[in-house]
């Protein structure tokens, strides 16, 4: 058990029976070298009245505390990051389906329709009314949304994680918090792991024995990555997926920036790149 402090102290001392708040900061920062009969010295504190309001109270305050520590969790940086991201890529998305949608329908009025984001938007601007131009307002508004969240990941990213964000940029290193959870859970994750995240589907299907395993994942989009040779691109993501581990660790356990992991991994790339052209 884990009731109480270093010694003979308990999680209940000096707290009055219906105080659940500071009993859930006790059990919280609290601990106990050992176990002992606490229900036998809440009675004798005066604390319960017995062992089942003892194991009433105590319930109580394990409630309060693990909804205080959900709710901390919840508002730290790094999740906030996580939803503003994720709520990016859903507008995004669900633009671009209803420009799909847009599309379809003007093409069957307008010999000139197009395409795309950009054409609903402009279908947006004229001053008529009806459902497909009101439609086409939809896609111009989720685009703007969409654009506003990219800003905020932008500005956001950097001061949660400095390192990771100056390697992959402040999109990508959002993706990958996303996609591990968390900073902490990213910073947990061996460098093979972070090297396949976002491509689950084609690493079951490879230990399902349907596909060849995948060489990346979101990291695909870095221009590392991206920007290398096919043959080359394993040992690129490799690279670049060793160091991004390394920044995620230093930024969740230090915070502190470290340039030189940015230079390291231009050397690195560097040199697979020149495979190439050799």
């Amino acid at each position: 058990m884990t009731e109480g402090t270093p010694g003979s102290a308990c999680w209940f001392d000096g707290l009055d029976p219906g105080d659940t708040e500071g009993a859930a900061t006790a059990i919280r920062k609290g601990e106990a070298a050992e176990s002992r009969a606490w229900p036998e010295r809440a009675v004798d504190a005066d604390f319960a009245a017995d062992e089942a309001e003892y194991y009433d109270l105590l319930h109580d305050a394990t409630m309060a505390a693990t909804r205080a520590a959900v709710r901390e969790a919840e508002t730290a940086d790094d999740k906030q990051l996580i939803h503003a991201i994720r709520a990016m890529d859903d507008c995004e998305r669900v633009a671009n389906e209803l420009a799909e949608r847009v599309a379809e329908w003007a093409g069957s009025r307008y010999e000139d329709a197009g395409t795309g984001v950009s054409y609903a938007r402009e279908l947006a601007a004229e001053e008529t009314d009806g459902p497909l131009v009101s439609l086409a307002g939809r896609v111009r508004d989720l685009d703007d949304e969409a654009a506003d969240l990219r800003a905020h990941v932008e500005r956001t990213a950097p001061e949660v994680a400095p390192n990771l964000s100056a390697l992959a940029g402040p999109v990508l290193a959002s993706r990958l918090i996303a996609l591990a959870g968390g900073l902490k859970q990213l910073a947990r994750k061996p460098s093979g792991t972070v090297q396949v995240l976002g491509a689950e589907e084609a690493l079951f299907a490879h230990l399902r024995g349907h596909a060849p395993s995948p060489k990346h994942g979101v990291i695909y989009t870095h221009e590392a990555v991206k920007g290398t040779h096919p043959e080359n691109r394993g040992s690129a993501a490799r690279a670049l997926a060793g160091k991004l581990t390394i920044a995620a660790r230093v930024d969740h356990y230090s915070g502190e920036l470290k340039p030189e992991l940015e230079a390291e991994l231009a050397e690195r790339i560097e040199r697979i790149q020149a495979r190439d052209t050799a």
